[in-house]
């Protein structure tokens, strides 16, 4: 199914894991959460010279001589905001980086406005609203979490929903009907069909056991699975729905082994694929496990032996925190330092890499800065890369194609003198014609 073309509208991957859950839980529908109060972060506003790119009354909501007003919504609070915070955190700081350095864009400071969600749906529609409404953002940049309801009002709205770092198929499946969303991360059905030609590739004959989040992340990656496959080559013989509120999956576990499953596609939060690995340790089950690319950050070795996941593949397309002699990577430690970012991990590279597509782009749109001219100025990107992005890796965006990063390569699991680190192999994965 590769070859070069028109890319596969739809990291899901919904984007990012809850290593922050407990370890018993299974994680987190998207549109679940408890509301909370509301929280803004915003990228420094030192005055820059006024722009004269922009012809007078070209100027949209959000829009002054000396600033350009954007936001998102993501958790600020509660259980998933110690790895989802990081997020739209680490964006803030490249973005305090380009104001500082670089008089911002288009000669005016960005103004990062993030209200928190507590990965609530209610709460994230009211805080976008706020936004849009109050606030007068130009576009929303970089959401995530609970994004449901608030893409049905951004649409009908016609308000850019750009580089939305949540991953359900939905949101970019139809981009003639919802044409002002556009997904950063390849959305859950993608990553399910590039593990289906993984394994008909290299594990023909053998037979494949699922673990799925009972969410849309999980049966969405199911159903690409299953796609991906060659049915000549490889059969599923077990599906274990995983329910986001169960506190043990031992069972399921037992029967995929019980199954004869040589292979095991764990589609869960971190805390459940560490129960997974554990269980099938336990019952001498040792199959070949991939796993979602919520799981593709070191921190996973904090809550198992690496040799338990040793040969595990995942799925990712930027650049490790790890690789601290990459010069992109020094450099993201840099800013994350100085502009007041987190501490580098995963998640924050990918934060950085979606605020460099957002500098580019609204850098793009200049000379039309309103809400039509940011999707003219999204729809025109080709072939563009970030230093963060691994070799190979490309951003195309066009106005029948919503995703932007749909690309990446499998990842391995290697433990050398006890410790464990991925290690990214075999060619690029991607689907267009």
């Amino acid at each position: 199914m590769r070859a070069v073309g028109h890319r596969h509208a739809s990291l899901t991957i919904p984007l990012l894991a809850a290593l922050a859950l407990s370890l018993a839980t299974c994680g987190g529908a998207e549109d679940e959460g408890t509301p909370e109060g509301t929280a803004a972060a915003a990228a420094s506003a030192t005055p820059a010279a006024p722009a004269t790119t922009a012809p007078s009354g070209q100027f949209g909501p959000g829009v002054s001589d000396t600033e350009i007003i954007i936001g998102a919504h993501s958790p600020l609070t509660g259980a998933l905001a110690a790895i989802y915070a990081t997020i739209p955190k680490a964006t803030t700081a490249y973005f305090n980086y380009i104001n500082d350095t670089q008089g911002g864009v288009c000669g005016r400071q960005i103004v990062y406005k993030v209200e928190d969600d507590n990965y609530d749906v209610a709460k994230a529609l009211e805080v976008t609203r706020k936004l849009v409404e109050q606030d007068k953002v130009l576009a929303i940049v970089g959401a995530l979490g609970a994004h449901g309801s608030a893409f049905d009002y951004l649409n009908q709205a016609g308000v850019p929903d750009l580089l939305l770092s949540t991953a359900s198929h939905r949101f970019v499946s139809d981009p003639q009907t919802y044409p002002w969303t556009v997904q950063m991360i390849p959305d859950y059905t993608l990553e399910g069909i590039y593990f289906g030609q993984y394994i008909s590739e290299n594990l023909p004959g053998e037979k494949v056991a699922v673990l799925y989040e009972n969410t849309y992340f999980g049966i969405e990656d199911l159903a690409g699975l299953k796609q991906g496959l060659d049915p000549a080559k490889n059969q599923v013989v077990s599906e274990q729905p995983c329910d986001p509120a169960a506190v043990d999956i031992r069972s399921q576990v037992t029967n995929m082994k019980d199954s004869g499953a040589e292979v095991a596609v764990l589609l869960v939060t971190p805390g459940y694929t560490v129960q997974a690995v554990k269980a099938a340790d336990r019952l001498g089950w040792r199959p070949q496990i991939l796993a979602s690319y919520v799981n593709s950050d070191d921190m996973m070795f904090q809550f198992t032996s690496p040799q338990l996941l040793e040969g595990m593949i995942t799925f990712q397309a930027v650049k490790m925190a790890a690789w601290k002699d990459d010069p992109a990577i020094a450099r993201h430690y840099e800013i994350m330092s100085k502009y007041g970012g987190p501490a580098p991990s995963n998640f924050t590279v990918y934060g950085q890499a979606l605020a460099e597509l957002a500098v580019e782009v609204l850098s793009r749109a200049c000379d039309n800065l309103t809400r039509q001219g940011l999707m003219d100025a999204i729809e025109s990107i080709r072939g563009w890369r970030s230093d963060l992005l691994v070799e190979g890796v490309d951003i195309t965006v066009s106005d029948t194609d919503h995703t932007a990063l749909d690309t990446g390569r499998m990842l391995r699991v290697v433990v050398e003198n006890g410790k464990g680190r991925f290690e990214y192999f075999g060619p690029i994965y991607y689907l267009r014609e």
